[in-house]
């Protein structure tokens, strides 16, 4: 845009959310508060577990813990907003709102990107290299990994909200969504935007391909040390250690690549935003679902925690 040019600048975006479904407002308000408590109840009831059972004081628990944080926090930068938007008639953020909104929700999930590679060494320490893998996952190690998944989710979000805050909206000033996230932005902005986009591509290789070829050299070197294994009892239960946190970074990634794809024109079709539902709300709801359905480990310390309940 040229300087000195006219254009009214816009201070309020108005979140569409799903309020062109008013016939099923209530039963989509229900559905997702009932999603949204799960979530909060699940993740901090296996927070609160892996603190108190000392048996969990282990490497993977405390990455497990950390990524139930994650959910919790990624899934409350987006659902409250949502579920209270739908009893207001203006469904209006201001611009600063909607970049802090960003903030908060890129943060964790880049974080969580992270948090997910770190797991994945630590199964991979774990069974390839099991005599060393103590002084591998020392407790300081571990502490590093998580902080610098934090750090690196901190400074990708901060050069997003950098680039969100030097944005100009002259209208349309409508989101086709229930959050706020950065192709919508993109779309709405009359500004040049290349730098913005340049960006988010290098986050794109940083936090998603380079993440993600790292899990996958992991899991395969732990393929092969399995393959390694004489006993067919000695493979499954090494394979069941990895099933859940391969299910996890799955369902993440590829719901992840599915909604940003999809909207990298800035555009929202009723199918994308919903997408986006089970991309930001429900996978944070079934991680500790996924983490503790097969583990013997979880299983046997709800037991504990029953019995010690009952003895008092």
């Amino acid at each position: 845009m040229a300087m000195g040019e006219n254009f009214t600048e816009i201070t309020h975006f108005i979140l569409l959310g799903f309020s062109d479904f008013p016939r099923i407002k209530a039963e989509l308000f229900a559905v997702f508060l009932l999603i949204y408590v799960t979530t909060l109840t699940w993740n901090l009831s296996l927070i609160i577990l892996i603190r108190m059972d000392s048996h969990l004081h282990t490497p993977m628990y405390f990455f497990l813990s950390n990524l139930s944080f994650l959910d919790i926090c990624y899934v409350t930068s987006t659902a409250p907003k949502m579920l209270s938007d739908f009893f207001l008639e203006q469904h209006t953020i201001a611009v600063v709102g909607c970049a802090v909104q960003y903030f908060f929700s890129a943060i964790t999930g880049l974080s969580e990107c992270c948090v997910m590679t770190a797991m994945a060494y630590d199964r991979y320490a774990a069974i390839c290299n099991p005599l060393l893998y103590s002084s591998i996952m020392s407790p300081s190690r571990c502490v590093g990994m998580v902080l610098g998944s934090y750090m690196a989710g901190i400074s990708g979000s901060v050069s997003q909200l950098y680039v969100i805050l030097h944005l100009h909206f002259c209208g349309p000033n409508v989101i086709r969504h229930f959050f706020c996230d950065m192709p919508q932005l993109l779309a709405l902005s009359c500004t040049d935007t290349f730098s913005a986009k340049l960006l988010l591509a290098i986050l794109a290789m940083v936090f998603g391909i380079i993440n993600v070829l790292v899990i996958l050299i992991s899991y395969v070197c732990i393929v092969i040390s399995v393959m390694k294994i004489t006993t067919a009892k000695g493979r499954s239960k090494a394979f069941n250690t990895c099933a859940s946190h391969l299910t996890a970074v799955s369902l993440f990634y590829t719901s992840g690549s599915f909604v940003y794809l999809n909207s990298s024109s800035g555009g929202s079709s009723n199918f994308d935003r919903f997408a986006s539902v089970f991309y930001t709300v429900v996978i944070p709801m079934l991680n500790p679902l996924i983490y503790s359905l097969r583990n013997k480990e979880i299983k046997d310390a709800l037991k504990r925690l029953q019995k010690k309940g009952g003895y008092y």
